[in-house]
């Protein structure tokens, strides 16, 4: 059964990088959900769709599902842009400004 290992994204509601220092291992679904006709709700009988290992390197998952006969594919992180202005939104009300502040 195919899974994927990657590092999760952060939240978007929050700046923070709370959560996206682990590495998860996620089996790929391997039945597609079906719709309940009464209560309209999704479910599977694949199992494996609800295991999500988490290990604190990249080299520890890779090597789990190497000696448990898992083929994993990882994918590497999108890293966040350092070119972010150190003053941003509080600029706008300081006394320093270089240029006028108008409404």
């Amino acid at each position: 059964m195919p899974a994927r290992i990657y590092q999760p994204a952060r939240s978007a509601t929050s700046s923070g990088t709370a959560k996206t220092r682990h590495w998860v291992l996620e089996y790929a679904p391997d039945q597609p959900r079906e719709v309940d006709p009464l209560m309209g709700w999704t479910s599977s009988a694949d199992t494996q769709a609800q295991v999500r290992l988490t290990f604190d390197t990249k080299e520890a998952a890779i090597d789990y599902a190497r000696e448990h006969g898992i083929d994993a594919q990882v994918f590497e992180p999108h890293k966040r842009r350092t070119n972010i202005r150190p003053r941003g939104y509080g600029e706008n009300f300081a006394t320093d400004r270089r240029g006028m502040w108008t409404h």
